[in-house]
């Protein structure tokens, strides 16, 4: 490294500082629950209901001109998942159950731990920090106010509002003009090597950090990160090292 100090430190928001696959499996389970409940369904077939939901949900393209909401388009994956699996129609109101049950249930399991307020705290003394999530802004704006991370950070960029999301360059170039630094000034920390680490590469920060909590390896054909730590916590000591 070029002895450069570091200014300012971009961090993901899902699965770097908070939980959201955890969060999202409790949420599941108490949906199962109540389409148990509801139709008297055995367990495979109702796993069958919710995989083709979180299928759904990775494949999801949100168009907001179209004129559905975003909830109105997850209550269409519940509904479409159910009937799919079934071969007939449902109570119309339980797919929009379904889906406010795994809504609420999954944003009242996110936070941010003490140890993780404490750490953003600490290092919002000594650098400008931002929060650059990718996602739908209605979701991703639930999730921030669920967590009540806003006075961690010097700005928060959510790629829904904005042409173009992580990896491509465009945004973390607004991202550094936000913050008034340049991308040699800063460090990018997240979770995903295809968004997180490849953009930051992409856009020439100081280094990329990757949350890796499963501890697995990069694959040959993706983006190489410039250090590897199983949790956000560690990030004190590739600071020190950076400085």
């Amino acid at each position: 490294m070029d002895g450069r100090a570091v200014k300012a430190i971009l961090f993901d928001l899902d699965n770097t500082l908070i939980e959201t696959s955890r969060a999202g499996a409790v949420a599941i389970q108490k949906t199962r629950e109540l389409l148990k409940t509801t139709l008297g369904l055995d367990d495979d077939t109702i796993r069958c209901i919710s995989d083709k939901f979180q299928q759904k949900l990775f494949l999801e393209r949100f168009d907001p001109s179209a004129g559905r909401s975003i909830d109105n388009v997850r209550v269409g994956h519940w509904e479409e998942s159910i009937t799919e699996t079934l071969g007939s129609c449902s109570p119309p109101s339980l797919a929009a159950q379904c889906y406010y049950l795994w809504k609420n249930s999954r944003l009242e399991v996110l936070c941010l731990s003490p140890e993780v307020c404490n750490l953003l705290k600490q290092l919002r003394s000594r650098h400008k920090l931002l929060l650059l999530t990718n996602g739908e802004s209605p979701i991703q704006r639930e999730k921030v106010k669920a967590v009540r991370c806003e006075e961690f950070f010097d700005a928060i960029v959510v790629g829904g509002e904005h042409a173009e999301q992580k990896p491509f360059v465009s945004i973390f170039t607004l991202c550094f003009k936000m913050l008034g630094v340049e991308a040699q000034d800063c460090i990018m920390v997240g979770d995903s090597l295809d968004t997180d680490i490849q953009g930051g590469f992409n856009a020439g920060v100081r280094a990329t950090v990757w949350i890796n909590s499963a501890e697995g390896t990069a694959s040959d054909g993706s983006v190489k990160p410039d250090y590897t730590i199983p949790t956000v916590l560690d990030l004190p000591g590739i600071l020190a090292q950076l400085q």
